[in-house]
């Protein structure tokens, strides 16, 4: 079954273009021009993707963006931008976009981004299902990751995280104690060189503390090495 895709943009030549070229490549594409019609076909449609420009009329995306996290529909979402409104790009992130890519952009660079976002994903949860039997829960402190069920509790509630958001703390505690750095974890949650642009890390790393952590400016789980990158630790007792 081919993988469906929603592309989101206010520009007809690129929706035709992005629709083609990904029509091409064997997905399924279902357009929209406007945020509120995006919104309505997120919330009562299945998608694998989303592919969502910021600059549209009724609503922007970045609303698009919030509204649909806030809603628990955690499909990937790879952002257009303009150039280099970098701005809109960190604040996309931190609505919870799983990527993004700026305009303009050739096609193929679309689809090979793409390709990538939903293999890591489908990749993620296939080996989540392939270790069952063989990797347990693990617990640092008050976070519970149940690898098989792709679920994260803490302090007994359930988290909503977003694909990329559990790829980044199950890599993290999978590394427990070791220092990784930002092109480490880019290297290995978003499977691609990301022309070494680590801010999107950063931003990931915010998003997680803001779930697990009482203080994000006292972080006691995902600690900053300065100068180096991230830990994630087992928190003292009076931390």
């Amino acid at each position: 079954m081919s993988q469906r895709l929603l592309v989101v943009d206010d520009e007809e030549s690129i929706v035709t273009l992005l629709q083609f070229n990904l029509e091409q490549s064997g997905y399924e594409v279902v357009t929209a021009m406007d945020g509120a019609a995006a919104l309505h076909l997120a919330k009562t449609e299945t998608f694998d993707l989303v592919i969502l420009d910021l600059m549209l009329p009724e609503i922007d995306g970045l609303e698009v963006c919030k509204q649909l996290r806030q809603n628990k529909i955690l499909t990937p979402i790879l952002m257009l931008t303009a150039k280099d409104d970098e701005f809109d790009k960190v604040l996309g992130l931190e609505l919870g976009a799983d990527d993004y890519m700026t305009k303009p952009f050739s096609p193929r660079e679309v689809v090979a981004r793409v390709r990538a976002i939903l293999r890591r994903v489908v990749h993620t949860k296939d080996t989540m299902e392939e270790k069952t039997d063989s990797e347990p829960t693990i617990k640092i402190g008050e976070v519970e990751i149940f690898p098989e069920n792709y679920e994260v509790f803490f302090r007994k509630q359930p988290l909503e995280l977003t694909p990329k958001e559990f790829e980044l703390l199950l890599f993290l505690a999978n590394n427990k104690g070791r220092v990784l750095t930002r092109d480490q974890l880019l290297n290995a949650v978003w499977n691609y060189e990301f022309v070494g642009d680590t801010r999107i890390v950063d931003v990931h790393i915010s998003h997680l503390r803001e779930k697990i952590e009482s203080n994000t400016k006292k972080p006691v789980y995902i600690k900053t090495i300065r100068g180096l990158g991230y830990k994630l630790e087992e928190p003292t007792l009076n931390g």
